[in-house]
């Protein structure tokens, strides 16, 4: 394993690469604005997702979770309403903020994930 984390769910999964899907599917708490607003959707879910999981590994629960009901997380989720506690590191509040972007195409490509600082200062 060479100390390497793989997470895999394919319970949702599709191979589409070329084409946008319209379907909603997926964990409430990691659906990103583009599906939770109706619109078609593209790989780039994948990116936003990433960015729930950074946050919930840090954070210990969903960056946009609202227990009073689902559509509260729905309006959190489609506003961006994002809060980091004290002690979440600006470098990885950083990665989270250009991993949660409403519009997909402005979201940080892996590439971009792989080379930000925060990732680069723990993997060594």
């Amino acid at each position: 394993m060479n100390g390497e984390l793989k997470i895999a769910d394919f319970g949702w999964s599709v191979h589409a690469p070329n084409s946008r899907r319209t379907t909603m599917c997926g964990t409430l708490d990691y659906l990103p604005p583009e599906m939770v607003e109706g619109r078609d959707h593209s790989k780039d879910v994948d990116l936003w997702s990433l960015g729930v999981l950074c946050y919930e590994f840090l954070v210990g629960v969903p960056p946009f979770e609202d227990h009073t009901s689902h559509k509260a997380t729905y309006r959190r989720i489609a506003k961006i309403d994002l809060k980091f506690p004290d002690y979440v590191s600006p470098e990885a509040k950083d990665l989270i903020k250009k991993l949660l972007v409403k519009e997909p195409e402005k979201r940080l490509r892996l590439s971009g994930v792989m080379s930000h600082e925060f990732i680069i200062k723990y993997n060594s």
